[in-house]
């Protein structure tokens, strides 16, 4: 715990870093399904996006994920921040709402990489601002602490 607490300004660097390009990464995805979703199976343009949607996927998204929760973990036994109040428990059950839609994407991506198309360009569009809708109320609670 000590040293959680002698970091602290360190590590909320590291998370408000690795927050930022999880969030990136979890606006871009789903875009890149929409378009992907028009593409015949076996093209090179599906073959292109495949490869775009798994290097977003294992080189930022997944590595940036891990790295919000391992130093907002850190955050959290650093400042006790599970008896600050209400806003904490709000933003947990929020980040793991987002870390679930994170898990959907997963599976879409695995599903592209199979050149399954279960869902039309408008359910991507619409899981698209799943995320937005998250980040905007998560950043709120995080900087207001309103409760």
């Amino acid at each position: 715990m000590e040293f959680f607490a002698a970091n602290y300004s360190l590590l909320k660097v590291l998370h408000i870093i690795a927050f930022t390009t999880w969030m990136a990464g979890m606006f871009y995805l789903p875009r890149l399904f929409v378009y992907h979703t028009d593409k015949a199976a076996g093209s090179d343009a599906s073959e292109t996006f495949k490869v775009m949607e798994r290097r977003l996927l294992k080189a930022i998204i997944n590595p940036s994920m891990i790295a919000t929760w391992i130093f907002g973990l850190s955050l959290a036994a650093a400042t006790h921040a599970w008896n600050t109040g209400a806003w904490f428990h709000a933003k947990m059950f929020l980040v793991l709402l987002m870390s679930g839609i994170h898990g959907v994407l997963v599976g879409e991506v695995r599903r592209f990489g199979r050149d399954e198309r279960p869902h039309s360009a408008r359910y991507y569009r619409i899981l698209n601002e799943v995320p937005t809708v998250l980040f905007i109320i998560i950043v709120p609670l995080v900087v207001l602490k309103p409760f």
